[in-house]
C-alpha cells in the first residue's frame, strides 16, 4: 500500500525584513489575508515589484515605529496562523541585550578557537572571521569609528581638518583599523597556506667518507 503525502493547512511564509539597499522595511510572499493584516495591523503599503506586488512601510518612518509596527503585524499573522519570519533588528520583543550579550558569546568562542587550534587552517578561519574584507569584526568597527566621527564632526559644525583633536584622532583611529586588518588578513592568508615538512640533510654515504688515518 503506497502512502501518499498530507495536505497541510499551513498558509503561505510571510518575510518581514529591512532591505539593506533603500532602508525600506518590507514583507515579502503572503497571500491576500496576509496583505490585508499587513495594511491593518502595521500600516503597510501595496507597490508594485518587478516579480509582482510586495508591501511595505512608509518613507521617513523613525526607527522605533519600523519595529513597532514591523512586531505588530507579524505577531498578527501568527495569530492568524501564517508562517512568519521577522527580521531580529525589527523585532520590539527581543531582549534589550540580547544582541550585545550574543556579539560577547561570539567574542569569546573566536578567542577559544585560537587557543585551541591544532592547525594553520584552523588558526586562518579564526583571522578570516577578524579581518574578512566586507564582514571582518575590524572592517565593521572600522565604519563604526568612521560614522561615529562624521556624526561627531556634523555635531559640532567643524569642516574637514577643523575637527576638536579627540574627533579628529578619530580618523587616524579608523585608518589604524584598516592597517590592522591589512596586517590579519595578510596573516591569515600566510596561514591558509599548507605547510610543507621540514627537510632534513639526507644520511652521507659512508663509502664516500675519507677515511684519515692515524700516523
Amino acid at each position: 500500500m503506497s502512502q501518499t503525502e498530507p495536505d497541510f493547512w499551513v498558509l503561505e511564509y510571510v518575510t518581514i525584513t529591512k532591505d539593506p539597499r533603500t532602508g525600506l522595511v518590507v514583507a515579502i510572499c503572503g497571500t491576500e489575508q496576509a496583505a490585508d493584516i499587513l495594511q491593518r495591523t502595521g500600516g503597510f503599503l501595496t507597490s508594485p515589484g518587478p516579480r509582482g506586488d510586495y508591501h511595505r512601510l512608509p518613507h521617513g518612518l523613525p526607527i522605533e515605529q519600523q519595529r513597532l509596527k514591523a512586531t505588530t503585524a507579524s505577531h498578527a499573522l501568527l495569530a492568524a496562523g501564517h508562517s512568519v519570519h521577522l527580521d531580529p533588528t525589527l523585532n520590539m520583543l527581543a531582549t534589550p541585550d540580547g544582541d550585545r550579550d550574543a556579539t560577547v558569546r561570539y567574542l569569546t568562542q573566536l578567542a577559544e578557537r585560537a587557543s585551541t587550534a591544532e592547525t594553520s587552517s584552523a588558526v586562518a578561519e579564526v583571522l578570516t572571521e577578524v579581518a574578512a574584507p566586507v564582514h571582518g569584526l575590524l572592517p565593521l568597527t572600522r565604519e563604526v569609528i568612521v560614522r561615529a566621527w562624521i556624526a561627531s564632526s556634523d555635531l559640532h559644525g567643524a569642516a574637514p581638518g577643523e575637527e576638536p583633536e579627540p574627533i579628529a584622532r578619530l580618523g587616524s583611529t579608523a585608518n589604524s583599523l584598516s592597517e590592522a586588518a591589512r596586517v590579519t588578513l595578510h596573516a591569515r592568508n600566510h596561514a591558509a597556506r599548507p605547510t610543507q615538512p621540514p627537510t632534513t640533510a639526507p644520511a652521507p654515504n659512508r663509502a664516500q667518507v675519507p677515511v684519515t688515518r692515524r700516523r
